[in-house]
């Protein structure tokens, strides 16, 4: 949702929400994690009161622990933290289900499958990042592609599903949804500032086109 018309949030959501997105995905960033500043608690706080689909958040923050419990009081339905970012992060997926909502992890360009395996019992979803997260309009960096086959291998084991999320064109989602990742971030490389509606460019994305 950070690539969407924020002078039109409400409506943004509401088309959105008619054309049958699956998950609102919203981006909370920090300054110091990242080297930029995310959606705040407002917006959040409207999205979630004008749709009834789940809403995710993802935490580009240091320190996620502290927030947790904030952003499933206010109705996320899904919340990812960066390992790299928590240094007690088992204990931080555990508040997330204690909450009763699913956790994530989500993981950069350069930390590898090996660095995370100890959490993937723990975890709903893994949800890679290929670009270097902050900033919206990225490359799509093509080595991560072998960390995501690396997960996929990994998924009958522990029981989560794999998303991406960084320069997901419509071709990577037919490239990927063919070798078994379940979810896609969609920005500006798929979905926003397009001429289509929103209705007719999901249809042609779930329509393999």
């Amino acid at each position: 949702m950070m690539c969407a018309d924020f002078s039109n949030l409400k409506k943004e959501t509401q088309e959105l929400d008619q054309a049958g997105i699956d998950i609102f995905h919203m981006d909370f960033m920090d300054g110091s994690f990242v080297p930029n500043f995310g959606m705040g608690l407002q917006d959040f706080e409207l999205v979630r009161s004008v749709t009834e689909k789940p809403v995710d958040v993802h935490l580009m923050i240091q320190e996620p622990s502290k927030y947790v419990e904030k952003f499933a009081d206010l109705g996320a339905d899904i919340i990812y933290i960066h390992p790299e970012a928590d240094q007690q992060a088992a204990r931080t997926l555990d508040i997330i289900h204690q909450k009763g909502k699913k956790a994530g992890i989500a993981i950069n360009p350069g930390t590898s499958v090996e660095m995370v395996q100890g959490l993937l019992p723990l975890v709903d979803y893994v949800m890679v990042m290929t670009v270097n997260p902050g900033f919206a309009g990225q490359k799509y960096l093509e080595y991560t592609d072998s960390k995501i086959e690396k997960l996929l291998a990994l998924t009958n084991e522990y029981h989560f599903d794999v998303m991406v999320d960084g320069a997901i064109s419509p071709e990577k989602v037919q490239q990927l949804s063919k070798i078994g990742v379940k979810g896609f971030v969609l920005g500006t490389s798929a979905l926003f500032g397009k001429t289509s509606t929103y209705q007719e460019t999901l249809g042609k994305l779930r329509a393999g086109e």
